[in-house]
């Protein structure tokens, strides 16, 4: 940011010293944006999910980026994946369902991520099915 800064300051001299001065004003507000967008970059970035399966239980939480959390907890022999699937673009949003329950996961991944979250999931929950 330091260096983005630099920059602007560097380039909008030429139009203050020619008397443009709303140039520089404008070479402000850019970089106010850009630290702004990294500034909810950031602070987007810490929020994360975790799905963690026991014999007796799959918990799904979610935690905002606020650092709020809320648990959805699923019997694993009663759990299902759905999948929203687009021809083109794959895997469009990954489900948890049980009985009355449905929950989205997974949103930040890409569709290729989901599809392997999916499987591994997937082969989980069978491996505890089986278990029973």
């Amino acid at each position: 940011m330091t260096l983005v800064c630099l920059i602007s300051v560097v380039a909008s001299l030429p139009f203050l010293v020619m008397g443009f001065w709303p140039v520089a004003g404008f070479f402000g507000l850019d970089f106010l944006g850009l630290y702004i967008a990294f500034r909810v970059s950031y602070r987007q970035g810490e929020a994360f999910e975790l799905l963690e399966l026991t014999p007796l239980r799959l918990l799904f939480r979610k935690v905002s980026p606020k650092g709020e959390v809320k648990d959805w907890q699923f019997n694993p022999l009663w759990t299902r994946i759905d999948r929203t699937i687009d021809d083109e673009y794959g895997v469009q949003q990954l489900s948890l369902a049980s009985r009355n329950e449905h929950v989205v996961i997974a949103r930040d991944l890409s569709p290729p991520e989901r599809e392997t979250l999916a499987e591994a999931l997937g082969r989980a929950l069978a491996d505890v099915k089986r278990g029973y």
